[in-house]
């Protein structure tokens, strides 16, 4: 058995807000990673965490983001899958990641969630749109919704995810080095 790591983000901001009052959440960003340090994570995005305008396919970046909003606020997230599922999970991202100005944020799209309409423009996705089409191919199933009409409450409500973690970016940024530094010196060293 493998995991992969699903965070739910909670950044500050006007779009955001608007998404957020939509599902009546906090959470309103869905992020894959294949660690439980989202050293290595993906989503449909924010290219710069800073401008909202620019948004596709990207390598998340803690440091960018919380450099960009201090407050961030994540829950991390376990599931369990095959590591056949992982591993083609892994490869599909990679993939994706070297044609990523190819795949844009689906704003044309976000009408037709409201009206639980599916649609799909080729490579336009949402954050929880994408994932859950890469998922889904992969065998799991977040929901029965056709992929376009998936949002981040479909996976919040997933009853297969382990919180793991749930708190501030920098309080996240703080314990993994807290956990680095203990496994390099065999002590509790914390700084």
């Amino acid at each position: 058995m493998a995991q992969i790591y699903i965070a739910f983000v909670d950044t500050p901001g006007f779009f955001a807000s608007l998404i957020r009052r939509f599902l009546k959440q906090r959470y309103i960003h869905v992020v894959m990673g294949f660690d439980a340090a989202l050293r290595e994570a993906y989503s449909v995005g924010r290219r710069n965490p800073a401008i909202p305008i620019f948004a596709g396919f990207e390598k998340e970046d803690k440091h960018k983001i919380l450099h960009a909003f201090p407050t961030a606020y994540y829950r991390v997230c376990e599931l369990n899958c095959t590591d056949a599922q992982k591993k083609a999970l892994q490869k599909r991202m990679e993939e994706d990641y070297k044609n990523r100005f190819h795949i844009h944020y689906a704003v044309l799209g976000l009408p037709f969630i409201l009206m639980n309409c599916p649609f799909y423009i080729h490579n336009q996705y949402t954050c929880s749109s994408y994932l859950a089409k890469v998922l889904q191919e992969s065998g799991i199933f977040i929901s029965k919704k056709h992929f376009s009409l998936v949002t981040p409450k479909d996976f919040y409500n997933y009853q297969n995810l382990r919180v793991i973690f749930e708190g501030e970016l920098s309080q996240m940024a703080s314990e993994i080095s807290c956990k680095f530094l203990e496994g390099v010196s065999g002590g509790n060293i914390c700084i």
